[in-house]
């Protein structure tokens, strides 16, 4: 009978360490969108400013680049993917309208994608726009920085 609550007492011990971990892990992204939602000294906090410029751009968007930005964010895992679309697409957004353009081309999306990705990530989009045939040399100085 011993053996039987031993194995029962690991059981719950393995769960709850489980759950311990998974809560560890969803307080984290929750803290990390918390401190996106803190207003700047400007008074904005970063998710207003993404919004800002998501909406000043919609009219600049067309099919061929929403299809593209798309394409970008194709390899962020499919939890993730909204939300760096959303990212990535306020950062080409501003590239476009602060360059007074008419629409969004394949280059605002290049420079906005590379300036939107975390420095940490640029070893796989180099992978990502080599394997695509995508020609980033034009933006590589800001891949250095």
């Amino acid at each position: 009978m011993n053996g039987v609550h031993d194995g029962f007492m690991f059981f719950i011990l393995f769960w709850g360490m489980v759950l311990i971990v998974f809560m560890a892990i969803g307080g984290y992204f929750m803290f990390r969108k918390f401190l996106k939602l803190l207003p700047k000294q400007d008074g904005m906090s970063k998710l207003d400013w993404q919004n800002y410029w998501v909406e000043k751009s919609r009219p600049l968007w067309t099919e061929e680049s929403k299809a593209f930005l798309d394409l970008l964010v194709s390899p962020v895992p499919k939890p993730f993917r909204d939300t760096a679309k959303h990212a990535i697409a306020a950062e080409i957004g501003r590239i476009a309208v602060e360059s007074g353009a008419s629409q969004v081309t394949r280059e605002h999306c290049i420079e906005g994608y590379i300036k939107a990705t975390p420095k940490r990530d640029y070893r796989s989009l180099i992978k990502f726009l080599e394997k695509h045939g995508i020609d980033y040399g034009p933006y590589r100085h800001l891949l250095k920085s």
